[in-house]
This record gives C-alpha cells, sequence and structure tokens, in this order.
C-alpha cells in the first residue's frame, strides 16, 4: 500500500515538475529567445527530480529485507548460538508466514511471537521512513534543477546527456548480466565435475540426480550419466519434427499460393502471435493443461500415459516450432 501511494505521489511530483519547468523558463525568457525548446527544459526538470529518487527507492528496497531480518533474527542468534543456517532459515521463515497470516500465533513459542511484533514495527517504520525520504529528495532535486534553468541553459544537450547515460548504465548491466550468468554455469559444472567423472556423465547409462543436501538424508549417492537425457531430448525433437514439419509447410504453401487475402489478413496475425509467445510459456502449457490432458485420454483408451512423457513435450514444442518456420522472430 505504501509503495503505492509513494508511485502516485512521485508521479503527481514528475508533472508539476514538467509543468513548472516550462512555466519557468518561459517567466525567465520573457521576449528574450532560449536556447531549447520549453518541453526539453520541462523534461530536465523530472530528470533531475526522478533519477535521485528512484535510486534511492531501489537500494531502499534492496537493502531492507536484509537489514530487517538481521534485526529482527539478532535475539534469538544470540540466545541460541549453535543454531544452524538452515535452521536460522526455517525461523524466518516461519515469521514471515505469521506476519503475513497464515498460522496461528498464539501456539508460536514466545521469541517467535517477539520477532514477528518486531518485524511488523520495523516494517511499517520503514516504509514509512522510505515514503518521507523519497519525496523529500525528489523535491529537493528539483528546486535544484529549477535553479539551473535559465533562458541559456543548453536543455536539449543535458537531456541527451542523461538519456545517453541511462542506455549505456542499461546495456552494461545486460553485459555484466550475461557474463555473471555464465561464469555461475562454469562455477557450478566445475563444482559438479569435482564430484562426478566427466567419462561417467557423458557414457552413464543411468540418470538419477539423488544427492542428499545433509548427511541424514536418503539418498546420498546418485547416478549422472546423461545418455539417458540425450536420448530423451532427440525423441521429443523428432517427435516436434513430426508434427512441425508437415502442418508447417502445408501452412506456408496454403497461406503463400491458396489463401484469399481477407484469409491471410487474419490467419498471419494469429500465427505471429504463437511466434512472440516466450517458449517458457509453452513449457508451463505442456505442464499443466497438455500433459494431464493427454494422461487422462489415455487412462480413459486404456493406455498408460505418464504426465512427464515425452509426447506432451514434443507436440507443444512442434508446435512452438511450426509457428517460428512460417514466421521467424
Amino acid at each position: 500500500m505504501t509503495s503505492t501511494i509513494l508511485a502516485v505521489l512521485l508521479v503527481v511530483i514528475f508533472v508539476f515538475a514538467f509543468s513548472s519547468g516550462k512555466k519557468r523558463v518561459k517567466k525567465l525568457a520573457g521576449e528574450t529567445k532560449i536556447h531549447s525548446l520549453p518541453g526539453y527544459y520541462g523534461v530536465y526538470a523530472v530528470m533531475y527530480a526522478a533519477i535521485p529518487a528512484f535510486l534511492l527507492w531501489a537500494g531502499w528496497t534492496l537493502f531492507e529485507p536484509s537489514i530487517i531480518k538481521n534485526i529482527v533474527l539478532d535475539p534469538i542468534v544470540t540466545a541460541s548460538p549453535n543454531l544452524e543456517a538452515n535452521q536460522i532459515g526455517l525461523i524466518y521463515n516461519d515469521i514471515l508466514n505469521l506476519v503475513a497470516g497464515r498460522g496461528n500465533i498464539s501456539q508460536a513459542a514466545p521469541e517467535i511471537v517477539t520477532a514477528v511484533e518486531a518485524y511488523k514495527s520495523l516494517k511499517g517504520t520503514s516504509q514509512l521512513a522510505a515514503l518521507v525520504l523519497v519525496l523529500a529528495i525528489a523535491v529537493i532535486a528539483l528546486k535544484v534543477a529549477h535553479g539551473k534553468i535559465n533562458p541559456d541553459f543548453r536543455a536539449r544537450q543535458a537531456v541527451e546527456r542523461i538519456v545517453m547515460i541511462l542506455l549505456i548504465t542499461s546495456s552494461c548491466i545486460a553485459i555484466l548480466t550475461t557474463v555473471g550468468i555464465v561464469l555461475s554455469l562454469i562455477v557450478e559444472a566445475s563444482r559438479f565435475f569435482a564430484k562426478v567423472p566427466f567419462y561417467e556423465f557423458l557414457f552413464g547409462l543411468e540418470w538419477s540426480p539423488q544427492t542428499a543436501l545433509r548427511a541424514d538424508q536418503v539418498g546420498s549417492s546418485g547416478s549422472f550419466g546423461a545418455i539417458p537425457v540425450f536420448a530423451g531430448t532427440l525423441l521429443i525433437s523428432f517427435i516436434a519434427m513430426v508434427v512441425a514439419a508437415p502442418i508447417g509447410l502445408f501452412s506456408a504453401i496454403y497461406m503463400s499460393e491458396y489463401a484469399s487475402s481477407k484469409v491471410r489478413s487474419v490467419v498471419k496475425p494469429l500465427l505471429e502471435i504463437l511466434a512472440g509467445i516466450p517458449t517458457v510459456v509453452y513449457g508451463f502449457f505442456a505442464a499443466l493443461t497438455v500433459a494431464p490432458f493427454l494422461r487422462d485420454t489415455g487412462a480413459n483408451l486404456g493406455i498408460g500415459i505418464s504426465s512427464e512423457s515425452a509426447l506432451a513435450a514434443g507436440l507443444v514444442m512442434g508446435i512452438m516450432d511450426y509457428s517460428f518456420r512460417i514466421f521467424p522472430v
């Protein structure tokens, strides 16, 4: 609720900043010529107020949970120094559930009840402080921006420079994210192959990755042969091609040679929508809709079809591949 109020108030401030920036430069200029169009001065005032406010809001949102967590758990950890990390995580999860109203707080331990009350108090104080500080930063920054606005100020160049910095920052974040993903894969793969021989992974005939996370858990050893995984991938790809190749080919021929312009104007956008759907959505649809449908249909026909069968994945991948073949993106 506080975030919604903060967002609405920031929008009001930004609208006022744009309007006041334009009016201020016109008032200061009088009959003299101003360097940039009035709209650029309004946009400059909005950017000058928005950037520090959003940076503070983002930083507050990023660090607030960990700070509150440390403060809430500090009395519990101090009273029981022998708690392990996973036990502390479970305790904090119980606290969050009680804060959200899931569970009976009357049956909780006294220290948990105290932690829940402390969490609610800290959360409320933090949200109020964030609201006040972000709005204050936005107003102060807007006041500074008004002080910079004058008829000779190069507002267009300033706005373009800010936009360029934002675009470069976004590009660097995208690149660093990709690098981070690659490095995490390399690190996790190196840890995996430190425990599982490389030849066993490539040539093993059994895939059963049941490794215990703790010493007291069942499944302390597993099989990590990748040949069943490769075979399953090839099987799913074969089913997908059996579905996609003929339907895609026939559809393309019909659309280009036989369909009327009226039919093409309707069907073509629908197929383009299929090509634009993310692959994760196809997978989600296969797991929740197609697989249960095939399982129930097979049961009615006396055929045993598992929900995890390659048929469901192959059919959905075939439809996905079909849409890409007709309208590649």
